[in-house]
């Protein structure tokens, strides 16, 4: 069965999308990292790193679902399709 150049293009973006999601897991957990243990050696008495684990890990984790979450069937690519033909009067 040929692949057709739409199919390639969305594979690309895909597999761009999933190297970019692991780019951000891997900072985040370095980062992360080297802030837990300087959290952990200060005499600081509370764990303020905990606020930046919070915020940075409900971005991590939209990201996530950005791009493993099964497309939405209301606004997917199939809509976008059909709506540039409507634009374009091809419908």
């Amino acid at each position: 069965m040929p692949t057709s150049r739409e199919d390639v293009r969305e594979a690309l973006e895909h597999v761009s999308a999933l190297r970019a999601f692991y780019i951000h897991l891997t900072v985040f957990a370095l980062v992360m990292a080297l802030l837990t243990t300087i959290n952990a050696l200060s005499k600081a008495g509370d764990w303020w790193v905990l606020w930046v684990f919070g915020g940075w890990g409900i971005g991590v984790l939209a990201h996530a679902l950005a791009v493993f979450a099964p497309p939405l069937k209301l606004w997917g690519s199939d809509w976008e399709r059909r709506k540039v033909r409507q634009r374009l009067g091809r419908e």
